[in-house]
């Protein structure tokens, strides 16, 4: 008897994606490998998001990609992109904590539909978003004095994520991931959501959250220059200019009015005035900030 699929794809790709993933600007030795990490993580975060599985077929078929990742032995078809992964850490030294963590998140979407505070996501945030970044630093033979820069970059990608997305996830997933306590201070439940635009203590909300992101992003700033690889850097440097350009259109823009995203100009202009603040940057000997420019 045939085995059902374990996987579930969306069909969506990088090319779908809010930031550059493995672009031409990383080293091209290394590309195939996050493409590798790209793909697991693609076909885990697919199962979490279906919403026509259930929360005990999700952790279930979550689980197989962690075994398999984990045990060779434990290979079985429908888990190719476990397995890939699996030899491709191991080929690279990274930990396969990166991977297990992103099954974790994942796991945690399948059950939990509502965050209480900010803590709470922040706490998301480290298994979701955060091991991404601290792959590409591993895989690149960074140091750890870059992860907490790296982890800020990634919470505050992860946020402007859920903003974007904030209606979208409730609809489909009646998941949320606005802190319940800052709703309810402005005297707003989940219902909100439901909107075709967002009232005042939602645009509050909303804002407030974006100035923790703005936070995150003035740490994250500091990625660029604590890295040794000069690519990495500037993919890093890119893609923190790019958040700031997102956060500033989820100011000015309702996420509930309509997709409030980045334009083609938006990654050409963030792309050479990152690209280019790098190697100014480090001609000059002096840090370089994505504030200057936006």
């Amino acid at each position: 008897m045939t085995r059902p699929a374990v996987e579930t794809p969306s069909g969506k790709g990088a090319a779908d994606e809010n930031f550059p993933v493995g672009s031409w600007l990383l080293p091209a030795a290394l590309r195939p490998h996050v493409a590798t990490y790209y793909a697991f993580a693609r076909a885990i975060d697919d199962i979490a998001d279906n919403p026509e599985l259930s929360a005990e077929d999700k952790i279930a078929r979550l689980s197989l990609f962690d075994t398999a990742l984990l045990d060779a032995s434990e290979d079985r078809p429908g888990l190719e992109k476990a397995a890939r992964l699996r030899d491709s850490l191991a080929a690279t030294a990274v930990p396969s904590a990166r991977g297990s963590d992103l099954v974790a998140a994942f796991k945690q979407d399948a059950v939990k539909l509502r965050y209480a505070d900010w803590g709470e996501l922040l706490g998301y945030c480290r298994l979701s978003a955060n091991p991404v970044g601290r792959y590409l630093l591993d895989l690149h033979g960074e140091s750890p004095e870059g992860y907490a820069s790296s982890d800020a970059l990634c919470t505050a990608l992860q946020v402007l994520n859920h903003l974007q997305d904030c209606q979208d996830d409730y609809r489909a997933l009646d998941r949320v991931y606005l802190p319940e306590d800052w709703l309810r201070a402005e005297s707003l439940d989940v219902t909100v959501l439901e909107l075709a635009a967002s009232p005042p203590g939602l645009r509050r909300v909303l804002d407030r959250c974006l100035d923790r992101v703005d936070v995150l992003l003035d740490e994250a700033e500091q990625l660029p220059a604590l890295l040794r690889s000069a690519r990495l850097a500037m993919e890093s440097a890119v893609i923190v200019r790019l958040a700031r350009r997102l956060a500033v259109r989820l100011r000015r823009g309702d996420p509930l009015a309509g997709r409030v995203a980045l334009s083609r100009a938006d990654f050409v202009l963030c792309g050479l005035k990152g690209v280019l603040g790098v190697q100014l940057q480090r001609a000059l000997g002096r840090p370089q900030s994505a504030r200057q420019g936006g």
